[in-house]
Parts: structure tokens; C-alpha cells; sequence
């Protein structure tokens, strides 16, 4: 792909402990295993992974660490899943952007309720989740190149958080839970908010801005760096909380959707890639902030 050849991108293959190479992708899953909609992705406490669309529309994968994939829910009605977050109780959230709602499943049952619904919402696409369980939703409107940020109590009560944006898509809160990371996918751009007590969102400010090629999904990891999917692009990039570009790793295919963090010490990325409809994995430096989460429980 001629893009991975660009001067100045910066492609990583450092050891780790033990002489392990980090930031080299390899597949997870074989091609075609799901939709051209995967999406997602969110693992559980156990290190298993979870994305959409998996065999076809409107339904939930979940994979094995080692690569083993099933259907774990398909959703009701027209209910079309996009990004997945889990509570520390083991709720798994689902931005359902056809039904204007956020779903959550149960993780014992595995019953799916409408947590929030709010009509005035565009489609909600990806989710963050702070750490007192506020939850976060990006709402791009594609056709207007406009988008808005909605917040999402414990209670399912939902409040705009911030509107007038351009096509705000990834989504994440930083590790001490200060301040809020969204991109615009057609801008290119990268802001910060501070997210004020009770929630709100203030000192809106231009945290990183690219002159080439898309966004798609973003997560922190526990040291605060933020890995945001370049979609078209075919990488992921890792900046520090300064905004300095740190690594861009390869993901063997044009089109990443989105990231997570799992595996057994919770330096795995796993990325959701569209262009072969799988599921890459590559081993990262420090543990992604949902993983730390997890062992918090």
C-alpha cells in the first residue's frame, strides 16, 4: 500500500521483556469472518474480545485470545451495533446507531435492555467511559460533516455535552479521568476537553491536528498515551499526552475502524480492520486504562 510508504512515517519493531517484538500486527481472525461493519472492539476481564457484526449484520462476535470466534448476541428489531464499552460490573454497552439508542447487555444473562435512547442523536458511534461510569457518546452526522458529544449517567439520563463539532467519532478518558479525547474523522482533528464535576464538558482546546487522511477510534493507555486507528491510512498511531507522535504501527490493511486492550497483562492492541474484515492483534509497551479497570474490580 503505497501510503505506508510516505517519508517521515515512523513504523516500530521494539523488544520488550524477554525479546518480544512490539508493534508488529499479525491477524487474529481469517478474512471475511465478519461484516465490512466490524467494529467495536471491547474485551472482557477474561481477555476475550468482542466486535460487531460478526458473520453478519446486527450481531455481536466474541473471540478467543487465540483466535476462535462465535456469535454472542444478535441484537433486537433493526438494532445495529457500533462501538462497545464494559462497565467494571461486566455490562457491556453498544452504541446502536440505527436505533438512536445505547444498549446494555447483561453479562450473566446476556439480556439486552435499551439503557439510553435520544431521538435528537444523529447515530451514536463510539463510546467512552469515565471512571465513575458516565458514559460518552460521539454523534457524527456524515452527510453535514457535523457532530455533537452526548453524556450518559449511571441512571441512563442523557444530556448534549457539547454540540457545533465537526464528525466526532473516537472517544476516550484520559487515566485520572480529567479530561475527554474526541476526533473528527473529515477534519482531522484531535481536541481535549476538561470534564468538570458532574460531568460536564469545558476549556474545549485543539489537542492534535493531522494534514492527511482519516480518524476512526481511539483508547488511552494506562501511561495516558492515546492510539487512534488512521483510517485509509492503514495505521494506528500512538501519541503521549503531549501530543507527540510516538509510534505508527502497520495494521495490514487500509481501513482500521477501531482499537482495544486485552490479552493477559493487557498489552495487546487488538484493532478492528475493514478492508479484510478481521480482527489484528500486536503487543504494546504499557496496558491499555480499560485493562487496568478490569483488575480494579
Amino acid at each position: 500500500m503505497t501510503s505506508l510508504s510516505l517519508s517521515g512515517m515512523i513504523v516500530a519493531a521494539l523488544l520488550g521483556q524477554g525479546g518480544e517484538k512490539l508493534y508488529v500486527a499479525k491477524p487474529l481472525t481469517t478474512p471475511e469472518e465478519f461484516t465490512a461493519g466490524i467494529e467495536g472492539p471491547a474485551c472482557d476481564k477474561d481477555g476475550n474480545v468482542y466486535a460487531v457484526n460478526f458473520g453478519k449484520q446486527q450481531t455481536i462476535g466474541r473471540v478467543t485470545p487465540k483466535g476462535k470466534g462465535t456469535v454472542y448476541v444478535t441484537l433486537p428489531g433493526k438494532s445495529t451495533g457500533n462501538g462497545i464499552r464494559f462497565d467494571p460490573r461486566g455490562n457491556m454497552y453498544v452504541a446502536d446507531y440505527v436505533g438512536h439508542n445505547v444498549l446494555r447487555i447483561d453479562p450473566t444473562t446476556k439480556k439486552i435492555t435499551v439503557f439510553a435512547h435520544e431521538p435528537k442523536m444523529n447515530q451514536p458511534n463510539d463510546l467512552a467511559i469515565a471512571p465513575n461510569g458516565t458514559l460518552y457518546a460521539s454523534d457524527p452526522n456524515w452527510g453535514k460533516s457535523t457532530g455533537q458529544i452526548w453524556r450518559i449517567d449511571t441512571k441512563g439520563k442523557i444530556t448534549r455535552a457539547a454540540g457545533e463539532m465537526g464528525t466526532t467519532n473516537g472517544i476516550d478518558v484520559s487515566p485520572d479521568g480529567k479530561t475527554l479525547y474526541v476526533n473528527e474523522s473529515v477534519q482531522k482533528n484531535i481536541w481535549a476537553f476538561d470534564i468538570a464535576k458532574g460531568g460536564s464538558l469545558t476549556g474545549k482546546r485543539l489537542f492534535k491536528k493531522f494534514p492527511d487522511f482519516g480518524f476512526d477510534g481511539m483508547r488511552c493507555d494506562a501511561d495516558g498515551n492515546l492510539y487512534v486507528t488512521r483510517y485509509g491510512k492503514g495505521t494506528v498511531v500512538k501519541l503521549s499526552p503531549k501530543a507527540k507522535v510516538l509510534q505508527e504501527i502497520n495494521v495490514l490493511g487500509a481501513k482500521p475502524s477501531n482499537i482495544c486492550f486485552g490479552g493477559p497483562d493487557g498489552r495487546t492492541a487488538y484493532v478492528t480492520e475493514v478492508e479484510h474484515t478481521r480482527l489484528i492483534e500486536f503487543r504494546v509497551e504499557s496496558p491499555g486504562l480499560s485493562w487496568i479497570r478490569w483488575q480494579k474490580k
